[in-house]
């Protein structure tokens, strides 16, 4: 039963991470992996889950940003949205290999969703962002100690 509640601790911390809220999933990618308890390949597959759905929650809310941008409460300001709207008009889906980046990644996957980007596409540019930030950060961590 702990060994569950370690990989939904890192899952849980892996999905916060990829929304607007503070969180650091490498660090407790990297922690779990200096223990040597744990299969690579199933920490690896539970953190990059858990940031994958958190990006694909941040897509959801971004179909759904447009009609509540002119509130007074809307966290973004308007001139912060078009500016993340021409970049991503500017790059396309391919931006969206940028998602696993700090500060700009997760903008990114809301105004995929606010410019309508394909599910699938989403997805699959996303997952391979994601999924290969936590094998290089695997490779550096496991060759370095």
């Amino acid at each position: 039963m702990p060994e569950l509640a370690i990989y939904a601790g890192l899952f849980l911390v892996a999905f916060v991470a990829a929304t607007f809220l503070p969180m650091q999933s490498e660090a407790a990618l990297v922690a779990l992996l200096l223990t040597d308890n744990y299969p690579v390949a199933l920490l690896v597959a539970v953190a990059s889950a858990g940031n994958v759905l958190g990006a694909t929650v941040n897509w959801g809310l971004g179909r759904l940003v447009e009609r509540f941008s002119e509130r007074s409460w809307f966290p973004v300001r308007p001139a912060a949205l078009d500016r993340y709207r021409v970049w991503y008009q500017r790059y396309g889906k391919w931006s969206l290999l940028w998602s696993w980046m700090p500060i700009i990644g997760d903008p990114l996957t809301v105004i995929a969703g606010v410019l309508r980007e394909p599910l699938p596409i989403f997805l699959l540019l996303v997952t391979v962002a994601k999924v290969g930030r936590y094998l290089v950060l695997t490779a550096v961590t496991l060759n370095w100690t």
